[in-house]
């Protein structure tokens, strides 16, 4: 008997493309815990390796995307998610980069506007 633990994912593990395809959306959005800037899709870490089987498995068990996602989540926590979706927790991560550059150019209209003034 063979062990499916150790067994290399790749399209013979999956009996569709669109599974396949999915396999390769879902590995995209999740983030490797250990290298942090990648995703388990970029990643050969062990975790990494341990999570795309993990996604293989719950793929071939008939989970939805989004079952997928939040069994990941809760498991691991938001972070996980390579693009995490925006809540009052992470808000000020979304808007943070867009209220710093209102406020820079507040202070440059305002610096510019004084010195236009001074110069009548």
């Amino acid at each position: 008997m063979e062990n499916n633990a150790s067994k290399p994912i790749n399209s013979d593990t999956f009996q569709t493309v669109i599974n396949e395809e999915r396999f390769q959306n879902l590995t995209n959005e999740l983030r490797c815990l250990v290298c942090q800037n990648q995703t388990i899709a970029e990643s050969n870490a062990t975790l990494a390796v341990d999570l795309k089987k993990q996604v293989a498995k719950q793929i071939t068990e008939g989970k939805s995307d989004q079952e997928i996602l939040q069994f990941m989540e809760e498991r691991y926590g938001e972070f996980v998610l390579y693009n995490p979706p925006v809540s009052a927790e992470n808000s000020l991560l979304w808007l943070g980069p867009f209220i710093v550059l209102l406020i820079a150019v507040f202070i440059l209209f305002t610096a510019l506007k004084r010195q236009s003034s001074s110069k009548e």
